[in-house]
């Protein structure tokens, strides 16, 4: 018998409109990024937070292409099992979008993500 891998977190809500959504994200601790990252101290990698954003872009404003590039990308707080985080993800034309992710902790981590064309 195999282990269930997860690697989404939780939704707990979504406000969307147009050019902007808004997802209330929870992380459980059984989400398979923590493990070994790192033992006694699990933190979500940063790549793991590229990531979701680029798949809650695309799934949410239908945004399509590779990533060309990431600006002005930024980490300030880790986050660790048992949050709560909220990813807001800002449309600002055909290709890009802006995401920042925030606790109660504070910002988390932030960035303009640029889809090809």
């Amino acid at each position: 018998m195999s282990d269930l891998v997860i690697t989404e977190p939780q939704i707990r809500a979504i406000e969307q409109t147009d050019d902007q959504v808004s997802l209330t994200l929870y992380l459980q601790p059984e989400l398979d990024y923590f493990r070994g990252h790192f033992p006694g101290a699990p933190i979500l990698a940063g790549v793991v937070q590229l990531d979701w954003a680029v798949q809650y872009a695309r799934q949410h404003f239908g945004m399509e292409g590779d990533i060309a590039d990431i600006e002005v990308l930024k980490f300030q707080v880790v986050m660790t099992p048992e949050l709560e985080v909220t990813l807001q993800l800002v449309k600002k034309n055909n290709d890009k979008v802006l995401f920042s992710y925030h606790s109660e902790k504070g910002q988390h981590a932030s960035g303009r993500l640029v889809f090809a064309s």
